[in-house]
C-alpha cells in the first residue's frame, strides 16, 4: 500500500471517474457507458488504470469512446442540474466506494460489483444532481442498493 488507500482501489477509482468523464462526454447513462465498453474494456482500465491516469483524461476517454463506438447520447444531468455539479472524480469517489462495499458484502469481484452497481436503481439516484442522494453518507447508499430501496 503506498499512500492512503489500497493501490486496486485508487485505480477503481479511477475506472469510476473515467466512466463518469466519458458519460458526460457523450451525454450518456452511466449504464449504457459501462455496457458499451463491455466487460474486457472495463477490467482492462480497472487493471491499468495506473497506466491510464498518468495520461490526460480526454485523451484516455477519446481512444475507449471510439473503440466501443459509443455514440452521443441525450442524458445531460450535467445542463439539467440546478446546484453546483461534483466533478467525474466527486462521482468517482461514490462509486469506488460503493463497488467496493457490494464485493465485500456480496463476496464477488470488483469488476463483477462494478456491473452491479452501475446497472441498479442506485445509479440513476447518484447522477441525479438535484437530490442530495449522490452526497448521501457511503453506507447509506450501499445500504439502498442492498436493500432495494432509499431509507
Amino acid at each position: 500500500m503506498s499512500g492512503r488507500e489500497e493501490q486496486k482501489a485508487n485505480d477503481l477509482f479511477f475506472t469510476c471517474s473515467l466512466i463518469d468523464y466519458i458519460a458526460r462526454k457523450t451525454k450518456n447513462k452511466r449504464s449504457a457507458v459501462v455496457n458499451a465498453l463491455g466487460r474486457p474494456s472495463v477490467a482492462k482500465i480497472y487493471d491499468l488504470a495506473d497506466v491510464y491516469h498518468s495520461d490526460n483524461i480526454d485523451a484516455a476517454s477519446h481512444d475507449f469512446i471510439a473503440d466501443a463506438h459509443i455514440t452521443e447520447g441525450t442524458f445531460d444531468n450535467i445542463a439539467a442540474a440546478r446546484y453546483a455539479v461534483p466533478s467525474h472524480w466527486d462521482i468517482g469517489k461514490v462509486y469506488k466506494r460503493l463497488i467496493l462495499g457490494i464485493a465485500h458484502e456480496k463476496n464477488i469481484a470488483v469488476v463483477d460489483a462494478l456491473f452491479e452497481a452501475y446497472n441498479s436503481f442506485v445509479s440513476d439516484k447518484i447522477d441525479d444532481y438535484n437530490s442530495s442522494f449522490y452526497y448521501d453518507a457511503p453506507q447509506n447508499i450501499l445500504n439502498a442498493f442492498l436493500t432495494g430501496e432509499i431509507e
